[in-house]
């Protein structure tokens, strides 16, 4: 899409406005809270360093839930106080977190970037609100994969980000669910049963659908599946110089084939991943759904979301083909006023031995070369999954990846095409052709190229 001087300017006055109002609606929630000029403060009066995190998702970290990496650091550490604040939804995180690089306000002393953004962050309009984290903090940058050090490199050489995880793709099913609908449960078989082709996936579905217990649907989301489909293609939502082009995408179109189809054949329950409500935690809990496409990152919702009463009900399967969903960096803006110690920090959570304790809880398949090859990672299992094998699985997945270009505005055109075009046809049935015109012409109003 190219669009003239004019229509650029008219774009600009549009999404500043919209920004604007995004970021009052939401600032209160997101990230660290709104107002002040910085994120870290000496609270307490204990003389103690008050470094904040900013992040979405689930990266495995907290002392409540995670690899209690905050508690390990701050006692080898008696001057920092680490403090997390962390919301589900990334793409309001990601538009808070512009609003406030513009402002130099309010900012975390650290904030976390997911790959579908980090171009972006990268890009000459950003470049220079981060600390370098390959010249402060004593990062290692040599462990990490180098794809992943190269997504966060500014086109003058800085590293804004250090790598957390990578997100290479499997199906997760619920065992019971499957072998109420007469579908087989051994993983091998399960994996067999779409192989190699994500319309057999779907193919699965339907027969999954001829004996479904009653009130539970094939998969959680037809805007999930793109996300999966998507990730496994080559050719995503950039052309090989890295310059957005989803309409030309053959990845894009089969991604959107795909979700439209589970979405009009009933196979999905409808819902929107990460929605604030709850609404699709709550799924987990009472088994709504017998899949969900599960980069490693997601085995840690399912175990916080589906809970302890359905332990030992989920397995992995392989994925019908190949492909790295996310994988986020940890950066550190230079507005803060901790900035030495914020990079210390960010390089210590990222470094090899962190990785691996964040796997051996959260299931996060790490984005340093030595941990992805370890016996912790390639021999690891985790308890809520059983006898699982899940570092294999994933390291298996891992190694197939090859990353497919990025533009800096693939995070929100992935955005616009599943929650205001697949959910649409999803939830509301607007016909797919109407759909995709709707997200064009966001796309076209929200975007300038």
């Amino acid at each position: 899409m190219r669009t003239s001087s004019t229509s650029r300017s008219r774009q600009a006055r549009r999404r500043t406005a919209w920004a604007a109002v995004a970021g009052v609606a939401v600032c209160a929630a997101l990230i660290t809270g709104c107002g002040g000029d910085g994120g870290s403060d000496e609270a307490g009066g204990d003389g103690r360093i008050t470094l904040r995190i900013g992040t979405f998702g689930s990266f495995g970290y907290d002392d409540k839930t995670g690899a209690k990496l905050y508690a390990e650091y701050e006692k080898a550490h008696p001057n920092i106080r680490i403090v997390e604040s962390n919301v589900a939804d990334g793409q309001k995180y990601w538009d808070t977190l512009k609003l406030r690089l513009s402002r130099n306000s309010g900012l975390a002393d650290i904030q976390a970037l997911e790959v579908g953004y980090v171009a972006e962050a990268t890009g000459p309009a950003m470049a220079d609100k981060w600390v370098d984290l390959g010249t402060t903090g004593g990062a290692d940058l040599g462990s990490y994969l180098d794809w992943k050090v190269k997504q966060a490199t500014t086109a003058d050489g800085k590293v804004i980000g250090l790598g957390t995880d990578i997100g290479p793709m499997a199906i997760c099913y619920n065992k019971e669910l499957f072998a109420k609908a007469k579908l087989p449960t051994d993983r091998a078989a399960v994996g067999a049963l779409w192989q190699g082709d994500w319309a057999k996936f779907l193919k699965t579905g339907e027969t999954y659908k001829k004996a479904a217990p009653p009130g539970t649907s094939f998969h959680d989301s037809a805007s999930g599946l793109f996300n999966a489909v998507v990730s496994s293609e080559a050719v995503q939502y950039a052309d090989t110089k890295g310059e957005l082009d989803y309409e030309n995408s053959p990845g894009v179109k089969k991604a959107w084939d795909t979700a439209v189809a589970a979405a009009q054949g009933g196979l999905t329950a409808k819902l929107r991943q990460f929605d604030e409500k709850g609404t699709w935690n709550a799924a987990f809990k009472n088994s709504a759904f017998a899949t969900v496409a599960c980069p490693s990152w997601m085995t840690g919702i399912i175990k916080d979301q589906a809970g302890a009463a359905n332990q030992g009900k989920w397995d992995i399967a392989a994925p019908p083909v190949a492909g790295n969903w996310g994988g986020s960096f940890l950066a550190v803006p230079k507005s803060g006023k901790h900035a030495k110690e914020a990079a210390e920090l960010a390089a210590w959570l990222t470094a090899p031995a962190q990785h691996a304790k964040v796997f051996g809880v959260n299931g996060n398949i790490p984005s340093t070369k030595d941990t992805l090859s370890s016996a912790a990672v390639q021999d690891a299992k985790l308890p809520y999954f059983g006898d699982t094998p899940v570092g294999r699985i994933y390291s298996e997945a891992a190694a197939g990846i090859t990353p497919a270009p990025i533009s800096r505005w693939d995070g929100q055109v992935k955005t616009f095409l599943t929650d205001n075009g697949i959910l649409d046809i999803e939830q509301r049935g607007t016909d797919p052709a109407k759909a995709w015109e709707n997200v064009r012409k966001l796309i076209e109003d929200k975007i300038e190229q």
